[in-house]
């Protein structure tokens, strides 16, 4: 009797639990590179989410059920990454997919993603198309840099450092390519000549051909648009040439997003003037009592060493932790699990106060997107081989 007792005790007291759950729990699903050479950006990606996820289920769930992270790896191949959203469309309870760091497999997805209808967060791929993709309605909403904005930025700085002839020199991708007429149309606008446009591919060993004619076309500045491993191969072949360390390079941020100063020494890149697009920095947080919190929980769920200059690829952090929040104040605004209700109600949120910025609104039915140029800045690498955003002394 004493232990049916207790055992209804402790079944009551489960059930009237604040935190307690009768069903199983939504899924979120991740398809994003979190092994190969994006690692870095898709590991920032899944444990922002994770948070995210944790406080949400603190308090109570969506609509009185907890949400759940279920990570595919796509290790930047379009092909798996295709796989992994059909796999994903057919898992129950599945209410959103978060993006990873590649464009190109983010383009190759759109049309399953129209296919299936499934509400899809991009914290990171900054391809134009992605968002503008022709589809109707379009369930894809971004949080990141969107390369129709960036272009505008990096000449800019350029222009500011006192460059008046740049090149190009970009990954031969659908990424590549966005960035190509992003770039060509602010330097029109801004009165700079691009003198020169180089394309390299994936796993390319040597850039110091391209270097060459970059440097022979009379440009002082470079626009680099390249993931960590061409990245670190072309800041090495500036390093080996007084020549080339003449160039400053501004880069997108797909160096960022994978193991890229790993392969120097702090010092040595100290000795390159380079600059890199940035959207988020936990060191001059926009809400700085939101910002501690994270910082604080990232540290005790993943690495108590943590700072916030130390923090890999913050921004990545920072974005899909503000897009799940996104994600359960949509369901609760539309009271709805269904994709077109939350695809809807993500268009209708009408301010929103996250870890990035507050939004005013975050997206519309008009723009999907939830960042823009005003919301990005240029970082340099510190002696301890930390980007960290540039001062306007140094500026």
């Amino acid at each position: 009797m004493r232990f049916l007792f207790i055992t209804l005790i402790s079944y009551l007291l489960l059930i009237i639990s604040p935190h307690s759950y009768a069903k199983d729990p939504y899924i979120i699903g991740l398809d994003a590179d979190l092994s190969a050479v994006a690692k870095d950006g898709g590991i920032a990606i899944q444990r922002g989410a994770q948070i995210a996820i944790e406080e949400i289920n603190a308090q109570g769930g969506v609509l009185g059920r907890p949400l759940k992270l279920v990570s595919k790896d796509h290790r930047g191949n379009p092909a798996r990454g295709k796989h992994n959203i059909k796999a994903f469309a057919a898992t129950p309870n599945l209410i959103a997919i978060l993006g990873g760091v590649h464009t190109p497999v983010v383009l190759q997805e759109l049309e399953l993603i129209n296919q299936y209808k499934i509400p899809f967060l991009i914290p990171w791929a900054a391809g134009t198309p992605i968002i503008d993709n022709g589809f109707e309605p379009n369930y894809v909403f971004r949080l990141s840099i969107r390369d129709e904005q960036a272009g505008s930025v990096l000449v800019k700085e350029a222009k500011a450092e006192g460059h008046q002839k740049v090149a190009l020199l970009l990954e031969q991708t659908g990424w590549g390519r966005s960035n190509q007429d992003s770039i060509l149309k602010a330097s029109l606008e801004q009165g700079i000549n691009v003198t020169h446009v180089s394309w390299f591919n994936w796993r390319q060993k040597s850039m110091k051909n391209e270097l060459t004619r970059i440097k022979e076309s009379g440009a002082t500045a470079i626009m680099l648009v390249a993931n960590a491993p061409e990245g670190a191969t072309i800041v090495k072949e500036i390093l080996k040439s007084p020549e080339f360390k003449a160039l400053t390079v501004y880069s997108h941020w797909g160096i960022a997003s994978g193991q890229f100063t790993e392969s120097f020494k702090p010092e040595e890149l100290l000795t390159v003037n380079l600059s890199v697009l940035q959207t988020y920095s936990f060191i001059t947080p926009t809400n700085p009592l939101l910002n501690n919190k994270v910082l604080r929980s990232y540290a005790k769920k993943f690495d108590k060493s943590v700072t916030a200059e130390s923090i890999i690829s913050a921004p990545g952090v920072a974005h899909s932790y503000d897009l799940i929040h996104l994600l359960a104040a949509a369901v609760e605004l539309g009271n709805s699990v269904e994709s077109a209700n939350i695809q809807t109600s993500l268009e209708n949120i009408k301010s929103f106060k996250g870890l990035v910025k507050e939004y005013k609104p975050p997206f519309s039915p008009a723009n999907h997107d939830a960042l823009m140029s005003h919301d990005y800045f240029m970082a340099k690498y510190n002696e301890s081989g930390f980007l960290v955003p540039k001062t306007h002394e140094e500026k």
